[in-house]
């Protein structure tokens, strides 16, 4: 099985430096089912081709088989297409002759791995279930042009009509590393055969080999379950997980289109914009209307779930108030942007120990999450599939059971008052759901109900007459703590 890429970026010839492989000689990794082999049959100035042969040991792969695999018949163990059509024993192939690549490291030519460049990819013989139809699916979403054609059962009898496996060409101008990952998981997934044994270790790779466009591509759920071998316990872990992803897409849409109306007592950086007389972002208003909640309700030690990539955890550390802030999120990537972004290696020793990282799902329970004063949940329900909102409710609400916990999500009746948002459209492609006011008011109602939360609803941003403000909030108080107070 063969895949090749090509590139004109000039000098081409930096494509074996961002591979970390020589174009003037061939290379072999040994993986466990064969020998893959690693070669140039182009390499100047204006044009380099690798090409990453698989060489599969038949008999090899019938040792290495476990039982219940896609070849557990017996004569399918050794009559199959295996060593002919790229699968995902190529994917392997290519993630460990190319794992510097798809990590984006390269130390000659460091400034070219964030450069789209020209690229080339061509799978001749391709194992697609679903066809051409579902190459395009997969792939153009991604930024590939996609050339698929459909490779006939016999020639010579063109009636039979087409076989499952395809031609497959893409072109496009996409980071190097993106393009690898992107094979690493269409390769598996567009041949919905897996030929390994699949444990949760999977979950990690795909995410990791996703990061950055899985979680909002349209066929995420289909993409994750053919990956995963349709587990349905592994791939509904790995979607939840996606779906708790905290994107920063939503906040840069409220930015860019809401009302310019600041919120009072909000953050500095909130008040240095109104000073300056320029529009507040929703995002700032949003920091100002829950920092403002947790101020009221005497928060010191505070936890902000769903944090990603750390913007409100700035925001908390900005104010001595709060002793201990602990940022919470699903995505190792996000917290490394998060600790980035916090210059937590720079801290002065008494702001580090104010605050603490923690990688954990949000419909898990977490007995370190336990006794804090107050939780934080900005822009982070909507993710959700709405199944699983009773397991958050439980963890949050039941499990960690703070005194106060703040909610925001958006209020989708205001969303006809954002340009440029197609009717019926949700502010994120990942969101699963948009409350009307009618209805988060109905959750928080009933989620204070059946945990002994009295609830306060509020709004952040324009108070338009007709739709309401852009953000809805939520105020959860324990009733225990009021009497106790």
């Amino acid at each position: 099985m063969l895949v090749t890429l090509s590139t004109t970026h000039v000098p081409a010839t930096d494509l074996g430096f961002l591979l970390h492989k020589n174009p003037a000689r061939a290379q072999q990794v040994e993986v466990s089912t064969g020998t893959a082999h690693v070669f140039y049959p182009e390499a100047d100035e204006h044009r380099c081709t690798v090409a990453l042969l698989l060489e599969v040991d038949p008999i090899g792969l019938v040792r290495s088989a476990r039982a219940g695999s896609a070849e557990g018949a017996a004569l399918a163990q050794y009559v199959n297409d295996r060593p002919y059509a790229a699968s995902s024993l190529l994917a392997v192939a290519l993630g460990k002759a190319f794992a510097s690549a798809r990590r984006g490291v390269s130390r000659e030519r460091p400034a070219l791995v964030d450069v789209a460049l020209p690229l080339e990819v061509h799978v001749p013989a391709l194992s697609c279930r679903g066809g051409v139809d579902v190459a395009h699916r997969f792939l153009a979403p991604l930024g590939w042009r996609v050339e698929a054609t459909a490779v006939p059962l016999d020639e010579t009898f063109p009636e039979w009509g087409d076989s499952r496996y395809v031609d497959l060409r893409l072109t496009g101008e996409l980071r190097l590393a993106d393009a690898l990952n992107h094979l690493y998981v269409a390769l598996p997934v567009l041949d919905d055969a897996r030929h390994h044994w699949i444990g949760t270790d999977e979950i990690d790779k795909l995410l990791r080999a996703g990061s950055g466009w899985l979680a909002t591509h349209p066929d995420r759920d289909l993409i994750t379950r053919r990956y995963l071998g349709h587990r349905t316990a592994l791939a509904r872990r790995a979607i939840e997980r996606l779906a708790e992803v905290d994107d920063a897409a939503p906040e840069a849409l409220d930015d860019a289109t809401a009302p310019p109306v600041a919120a009072a007592g909000g953050p500095r950086t909130a008040e240095h914009e109104e000073d300056a007389g320029r529009p507040v972002p929703l995002a700032l208003q949003r920091h100002g209307a829950v920092l403002a909640a947790l101020r009221s309700a005497g928060a010191q030690r505070v936890v902000d779930l769903g944090c990603g990539a750390g913007a409100f955890l700035q925001a908390l550390l900005a104010e001595s108030a709060f002793t201990e802030v602990v940022g919470v999120d699903v995505s190792a990537r996000a917290l490394e942007v998060a600790a980035r972004r916090l210059r937590l290696d720079r801290l002065p020793e008494r702001q580090r120990a104010r605050i603490r990282l923690l990688q954990s799902g949000l419909t898990y329970t977490d007995a370190r999450l336990r006794g804090y004063d107050a939780a934080v949940l900005m822009e982070v329900v909507e993710h959700l599939d709405p199944d699983r909102l009773p397991a958050l409710e439980h963890a949050v609400f039941g499990a960690a059971a703070p005194t106060t916990v703040v909610v925001t999500t958006p209020n989708v009746e205001y969303n006809v008052r954002f340009e440029g948002l197609a009717a019926g459209a949700f502010r994120h492609r990942d969101h699963r759901f948009e409350w009307t006011r009618q209805e988060f008011a109905g959750w928080a109602a009933a989620v204070g109900e059946r945990h002994g939360y009295a609830v306060r609803l509020l709004g952040v941003g324009d108070d338009d007459p007709e739709v309401g403000t852009p953000t809805q909030l939520a105020v959860f108080t324990r009733r225990a703590a009021e009497v106790a107070a």
